[in-house]
């Protein structure tokens, strides 16, 4: 079933916003793994650990599942279609990896904003919890691969895309 152009870009600017939100998301959570990486202050990682959990629950996993179920109304209600199109497949791919890690790795930063809600916990304690700044950098160029996919939409389809855009040129020859 195809959008009406309404209707599509309606979806396409909800899906844009959310997926932009998710890459801005993570930029700002980028900047407290990064105060927690590299500070030594207890209040700083304190602030930091407790602030990525908010961030990571409440403002990154929620854009992610979001973004993900805008990115298949999307593929299934426009002429790109879900299993047309390598890119749509990757972008899928990587879109669920991405949500999948990210749950994941809310179970670490979960662990570390518990210790660092503790207040008998010492700074030292909390300096040596470590980042979650490898996954958020990794995430990040995930994302971005993502987004250049996207807006470049590189050529090649699949099996199933080139036989469905076969019985479409049947259909309009002979229909």
């Amino acid at each position: 079933m195809i959008m009406t152009s309404r209707l599509r870009k309606f979806a396409l600017a909800a899906h844009i916003t959310l997926a932009v939100g998710w890459i801005g998301a993570v930029a700002g959570y980028i900047a407290l793994d990064v105060a927690a990486a590299t500070s030594q202050d207890a209040q700083t990682l304190r602030a930091a650990y407790l602030a990525m959990e908010v961030i990571a629950w409440y403002v990154i996993v929620p854009l992610a599942l979001a973004s993900l179920l805008s990115g298949l109304v999307m593929s299934v209600g426009t002429k790109w279609g879900l299993f047309r199109h390598y890119w749509v497949l990757i972008s899928l791919l990587l879109t669920i990896i991405a949500t999948v890690v990210l749950v994941v790795e809310t179970q670490t930063i979960s662990h570390f904003a518990d210790i660092a809600a503790d207040p008998t916990t010492s700074g030292d304690d909390l300096g040596a919890l470590g980042s979650t700044l490898v996954h958020s950098a990794g995430g990040t160029v995930v994302l971005l691969v993502i987004l250049v996919l996207n807006v470049y939409k590189p050529r090649g389809m699949t099996r199933y895309g080139w036989r469905k855009q076969q019985e479409e040129r049947r259909n309009k020859e002979f229909g």
